[in-house]
């Protein structure tokens, strides 16, 4: 009589990048990088529960690697930890990014216009953004739209131009062939890196400090938690000990 035995599953790979470039010209990854630049750093580099990634593989189905998309950039909240990601995996994660950016270009554009928003409608996405850095395929170049009952609205510009971003408190502006971002307190330009190097890098030293100081704090809360186990372990040991003692 033979038997026969399943062959074990192998683990499913889902890869880290797909050897594409970031942008299809030069324009569209200089759009891309100092719009990430800007909202790491200098926007969220104080928070360490806001994750901002740029062209990273966001995989949105367990056990299906084709499921997956790279925003140009993506801005999730409420992550519980600042560390890097190979890739952003939903179920891992339990978190929906709240913003995404994608700067169109001619081979994107169906798919940033009609594949992509109707999935990132799909999966919750509050606020999508498209920009045009060459204003040939976009008209406006820059298009922004809200989240309603399951469905994308446009989101109409102030006066002034400005779209503002609730789920940044930021304002957002095309300047040329990017897109900048503005205070809303006094409607100000926030800095990108190339203007504001300084700034850049005390922006960078301050979140190495943070993400220290945090894992400063979990090696003595972890500890103290093991100080706990020892009392109590040491506390039940001596009432055995004691109730020993009085049998005897």
């Amino acid at each position: 009589m033979s038997t026969s035995s399943a062959k074990p599953k192998r683990p499913i790979h889902y890869p880290d990048s797909d050897g594409k470039p970031m942008g299809e010209t030069g324009i569209h990854v200089n759009a891309t990088i100092e719009l990430f630049m800007a909202l790491k750093w200098l926007v969220f580099g104080h928070r360490l529960d806001v994750y901002i990634a740029a062209d990273m593989f966001f995989y949105y189905e367990e056990g299906n690697p084709r499921a997956v998309k790279a925003p140009d950039i993506m801005v999730i909240k409420g992550v519980s930890h600042p560390e890097e990601r190979r890739s952003f995996k939903l179920w891992l994660e339990n978190r929906v990014p709240s913003v995404i950016f994608e700067v169109t270009s001619k081979e994107s554009r169906k798919d940033d216009m009609i594949v992509k928003m109707d999935l990132y409608a799909r999966l919750g996405v509050l606020e999508y953004f498209l920009f045009d850095p060459l204003g040939e395929y976009l008209d406006p170049q820059f298009q922004a739209y809200r989240l309603e009952n399951g469905r994308y609205v446009p989101i109409p510009p102030e006066a002034d131009g400005d779209v503002i971003s609730p789920e940044l408190g930021l304002g957002l502006r095309v300047e040329g062939r990017r897109v900048r971002l503005i205070n809303p307190a006094d409607g100000e330009m926030i800095p990108d890196p190339n203007e504001a190097p300084q700034l850049f890098f005390n922006a960078i030293g301050l979140r190495a400090r943070l993400i220290e100081e945090r894992q400063a704090r979990s090696k003595l809360e972890e500890k103290a938690r093991e100080d706990a186990r020892k009392v109590d372990s040491l506390e039940a040991e001596v009432k055995r000990l004691r109730a020993l003692l009085g049998e005897e």
